[in-house]
């Protein structure tokens, strides 16, 4: 390395250290997730970069910048430490990259507006925040998810998105693409903003732009299901017509019938217990917020998690039941040709006003008439706004929303929940049917 390029790099480091001491005295509850991020030279690459686990600068491009304008360099630094507590890298192989990279900078961007920091402000912030304005009014609290999910169904012009790019990117999302060798993970980071989403409530109480940050953490940090793994309740015990490998022991039997002609030693015992889903209900709200497409996409994806690979028994009783206020239609569904047939050509009844009740009623009802031997659960598709039973049933309640929503009440504490994305949903249904 020549001396010129030492001192480059001595004068780069000087400044990422300043930008660092800067954010931490404005943002002291940033410390734990300052401390994680580890800063690493990438010469001749003109920009910043993170991997979540690491930050990439180009010295010269440190330079140029803080030459141009000082504050950018903290305010990038700030850009990218943000993406990290929100956990925008971990979920870009999941989504549109061009769409997430922009929802994401706009998120992080209009968080550091909003806390209206004195050591990061650009000059074209007033520019920003007009846009950002605009945008608010069209999708709420301004969290990537949000933006990622409107800019999908209102995709950009090429003028919108390069006049986007110029107010809101501040790095590159190359490195975001998955990497085992990742020593940080997304749980460790979820751990760290967690953390900051509680030292910001006692910290930033009589400070302005808390609630955006807020508003983002809560999104960062909220459980998210996997609805395979949930259906596993639904599996009970029951014998399966299969060769039982664990006790039969194929050398005595082959020996008998080579030995003996057509006489095994040993019978194989065609039964065994297997975890098995056989009788469970499927629930559909029919208020006006369930659409006709999403309820399909809904049935679909359950319905091919619960029969894949060994979850269903050869026979099954399904009951498909629609409900708004009142049980509106029961169907019945022994095996894949009436499913299709309902997906197909069944029709949504209702559309009044949501009372779960109803259901576990009627449920009730058809256990007293013995409709079912083993009834193992009741998955419940909904926009979460009715009435909740209050009396606890002898089955597994699964209750599936339709994205996060914050002025949703709670489930009961006897059932569980999924929050299912109505864009993932949407996107399934469209490849079925093309």
């Amino acid at each position: 390395m020549s001396s010129d390029d030492k001192k480059i790099s001595s004068l780069a480091s000087q400044i990422l250290a300043l930008s660092h001491d800067d954010i931490l005295v404005h943002l002291r509850f940033f410390d734990t997730a300052l401390a994680n991020l580890k800063w690493q030279e990438k010469p001749r690459t003109l920009c910043m970069a993170t991997d979540g686990q690491n930050c990439y600068y180009d010295p010269v491009f440190i330079l140029q910048a803080y030459k141009k304008e000082p504050k950018y360099v903290t305010r990038c630094y700030l850009h990218l430490l943000l993406h990290c507590i929100f956990s925008h890298n971990f979920q870009y192989d999941k989504l549109e990259t061009e769409t997430w990279d922009l929802a994401a900078d706009i998120a992080v961007e209009n968080v550091i507006l909003d806390m209206k920091l004195p050591g990061v402000t650009l000059e074209q912030d007033e520019d920003a925040g007009r846009k950002l304005k605009v945008l608010r009014e069209d999708v709420g609290p301004l969290t990537a998810e949000r933006i990622y999910r409107y800019l999908r169904h209102n995709p950009l012009t090429p003028k919108e998105r390069e006049e986007l790019t110029k107010l809101f990117v501040r790095d590159v999302h190359t490195l975001w693409k998955p990497r085992e060798e990742l020593e940080i993970t997304m749980e460790q980071w979820k751990k760290i903003s967690e953390r900051i989403k509680a030292d910001l409530k006692s910290f930033t109480k009589a400070k302005s732009g808390a609630e955006t940050l807020e508003q983002n953490l809560e999104e960062t940090t909220r459980d998210r299901y996997d609805y395979s793994e949930i259906l596993k309740h639904f599996t009970v015990m029951g014998e399966d017509i299969t060769v039982n490998d664990e006790e039969f022991d194929y050398i005595y039997y082959t020996y008998g019938l080579d030995h003996y002609g057509n006489l095994p030693l040993i019978e194989p015992l065609e039964y065994r217990e297997a975890h098995k889903v056989k009788e469970f209900v499927i629930a559909i709200d029919t208020s006006a917020s369930c659409r006709g497409p999403i309820v399909r996409a809904f049935l679909r994806k359950t319905y091919s998690l619960l029969k894949g690979s060994e979850n269903f028994f050869h026979k099954i009783n399904v009951h498909i039941i629609q409900c708004d206020n009142e049980v509106q239609s029961d169907t019945k569904i022994t095996g894949d040709d009436d499913f299709e047939k309902f997906v197909r050509y069944g029709k949504l009844n209702g559309f009044g006003a949501t009372d779960f009740r109803p259901v576990f009623s009627y449920i009730e009802t058809l256990q007293d008439q013995g409709e079912f031997e083993d009834l193992k659960g009741l998955i419940y598709f909904t926009d979460g706004y009715g009435i909740y039973p209050e009396r606890m049933p002898d089955y597994e309640v699964i209750f599936a929303f339709l994205d996060e929503d914050e002025n949703r009440a709670p489930v009961p504490p006897w059932s569980m929940k999924v929050i299912l994305d109505s864009d993932e949903l949407e996107d399934e249904e469209n490849a079925y049917e093309h």
